[in-house]
């Protein structure tokens, strides 16, 4: 099916957020369902989360993905700063901005979340009622990666000395997610297949964007160690439910992350689909695993939505 893509904003907490909008060719004659896309921590619209929402709108959904807040093209000071509650409330604006389409079915809208993007789409949809489905592939709970990094104690207190060397007019602290090139990462001894596929995705002409600059504010990292995208999810997160993750796993364990969410999950709608051989930055942009997870995908928003 024919798609057209639009450059659109939309405000979030009072930030002008840049988003991208997929849309059949033939919208405007009927209302459609219509799927928020969330892009990875250190992504943007443009990689991972843009390519699902492409291959979606082709599958007859409206679907829109978005630059987070302080991040890419949207607005937003501290720049590179990762708040997990700005994060969720981007979600819940983006489904704001559906409703007033009038070709949008406001009851039929999910949610779809890559990566980091699928533990804050999640949480998104406990408290959103909006939204009536919700995808993610290889979703992790980022506050879980954060706080089994070395000691989380010891970070929560290098964050509070920076910040309190920023109050008294020192740089901002922005570091790296990952390895800028494969070179630094074999030089640190890093070889993890995560590790290697997130700087094979992110630092090469596989996936690297501008608006994805591979940098971090450092204080804002408090904030994602006490983050829990599964808090609640036992009472909260009754919503039909596609968890989806390759079976190789690394060391962002999306595998894990993924039972975890599928075994708490409220939901009585609710299914694990391992795809076999695929690693978890396979399931960002390789035709094969990818088609395997649209495929799923496709069939559960027809059935959901």
């Amino acid at each position: 099916m024919t798609t057209i893509a639009k450059e659109v904003k939309y405000r979030a907490q009072g930030l002008q957020v840049a988003a991208i909008l997929y849309v059949p060719e033939h919208a405007g004659m009927k209302q459609l369902p219509a799927i928020v896309c969330v892009h990875p921590g250190s992504s943007c619209k443009e990689q991972t989360a843009g390519t699902y929402a492409q291959k979606l709108a082709e599958l007859g959904y409206a679907t829109i993905v978005f630059d987070a807040s302080y991040q890419g093209e949207s607005e937003g000071q501290p720049r590179y700063a990762e708040y997990p509650a700005a994060r969720v409330e981007d979600i819940r604006s983006a489904v704001d901005y559906l409703t007033t389409l009038d070709y949008v079915d406001e009851n039929r809208i999910g949610v779809l979340g890559v990566c980091a993007g699928g533990g804050y789409a999640v949480n998104a949809a406990m408290t959103e009622r909006r939204i009536k489905a919700v995808g993610t592939v290889v979703g992790i709970n980022i506050g879980r990666g954060y706080r089994g990094e070395g000691d989380p104690i010891q970070i929560l207190e290098a964050v509070a000395r920076q910040r309190t060397a920023e109050a008294r007019g020192a740089e901002p602290m922005v570091n790296q997610w990952i390895p800028n090139s494969h070179a630094e990462r074999e030089e640190a001894g890093m070889t993890d297949i995560d590790l290697v596929g997130a700087v094979d995705y992110y630092s090469t002409p596989r996936g690297q964007n501008p608006n994805s600059p591979n940098k971090l504010k450092f204080t804002s990292v408090d904030a994602i160690i006490g983050f829990d995208a599964f808090h609640l999810a036992e009472s909260l997160l009754t919503q039909p439910l596609q968890v989806i993750v390759g079976g190789v796993q690394g060391a962002y364990g999306s595998y894990k992350d993924g039972h975890e969410i599928y075994n708490r999950a409220a939901s009585r709608n609710k299914d694990l689909f391992v795809i076999d051989g695929a690693s978890h930055y396979d399931l960002y942009d390789q035709p094969e695993p990818v088609g395997q997870a649209i495929e799923k995908l496709g069939a559960f928003y027809q059935a959901n939505l």
